[in-house]
């Protein structure tokens, strides 16, 4: 294999043009998808890659408990510098780890901290708060406190802010990150960039399509798309910051300007993929081509790994 063998840790790099073609040839829905699925599978072989790694390169090292076989000169010969490879592989399969863990934990935390302060608070879908600190955010479901589907949390500042057609289009947004579940795709980025730092052009993107996706739905129940461009306005200019903690902590806002400057344009085509035959279907399949290539020569990296160290596993 040589150094092909690492191909899945620097990968993630062709995700940069990718990111910037998804977010703006893509409808918000696909690119939002798109990218989240690429992250996670970019995130996975990645990660597994490491810990292969490690295993090659630590196999030969005395009392180890792993099979003789992998220590085979034909087995570290597909690893080049296996033995530096492998002992830089520890920290970096423990700094990956360290990471998700505090990102989940976190996010847990977070979830159950925002659950436990809207106790009581009336509404079953929408809490409204008597808060002097503009915000409004979309909190997800928790079992644990009988809620499976979510709640809107918005301040009284923010509301006394706008206008009921305003009001009207904010409630759609936030409706719409509720039922599409976007705080899944955030944190399935999330994580992704915590696993390799090269996808964090990822979860920029996710978290800015994620927006518009939210904007355009809200701009079709609202049936007035400048209306939704003047409440993503004000809501921006009264909430300078996302009171914290709260789930919306998660993840920013993504770039106001270029949502609101999206929003004066017309729509984006209500098909999934554009034609192929034009300059942005050119663009978008271009995109989802290379993030699958990138995404299926990292997964052929990790099997081929994975089937040498089966291949010299004694039975």
């Amino acid at each position: 294999m040589g150094v092909f063998v690492f191909l899945p840790l620097v990968l993630p790099l062709s995700a940069w043009p990718v990111a910037r073609l998804a977010e703006t040839r893509l409808h918000p829905r696909t690119a939002t998808r798109l990218l989240t699925a690429v992250a996670v599978v970019m995130a996975g072989c990645s990660t597994l890659c490491l810990a292969l790694l490690m295993v090659v390169g630590t196999a030969q090292l005395p009392g180890n408990p792993l099979p003789d076989g992998w220590s085979d000169p034909e087995v570290r010969a597909a690893v080049p510098h296996d033995e530096v490879a492998g002992r830089a592989a520890i920290p970096a399969l423990a700094v990956v780890a360290a990471a998700c863990a505090r990102t989940l934990w976190r996010h847990r935390r977070v979830t159950r901290r925002a659950h436990r302060a809207l106790t009581g608070v009336p509404g079953s879908t929408v809490a409204v708060l008597p808060d002097g600190t503009p915000y409004a955010y979309t909190l997800p479901g928790s079992r644990s406190h009988g809620r499976s589907r979510g709640r809107i949390v918005v301040s009284t500042a923010l509301l006394a802010g706008l206008t009921p057609a305003e009001r009207r289009a904010l409630f759609a947004h936030e409706r719409a990150h509720l039922t599409a579940r976007h705080h899944r795709h955030l944190l399935a980025a999330h994580l992704a960039a915590r696993a390799n730092p090269f996808l964090r052009p990822l979860r920029t993107a996710v978290v800015y399509t994620a927006e518009r996706w939210a904007d355009e739905e809200a701009a079709r129940a609202v049936g007035d798309r400048r209306t939704v461009a003047r409440a993503i306005g004000k809501a921006a200019l009264l909430s300078p910051r996302t009171p914290v903690p709260t789930v919306a902590a998660l993840a920013a806002t993504g770039p106001v300007p270029r949502r609101v400057a999206a929003l004066l344009a017309p729509a984006p085509a209500a098909r999934t993929w554009p034609s192929a035959f034009t300059s942005v279907g050119l663009a978008a399949w271009g995109a989802a081509a290379g993030a699958l290539v990138s995404a299926m020569s990292s997964a052929n990296s990790v099997v081929t790994l994975f089937l040498i160290l089966h291949a010299a596993t004694p039975l």
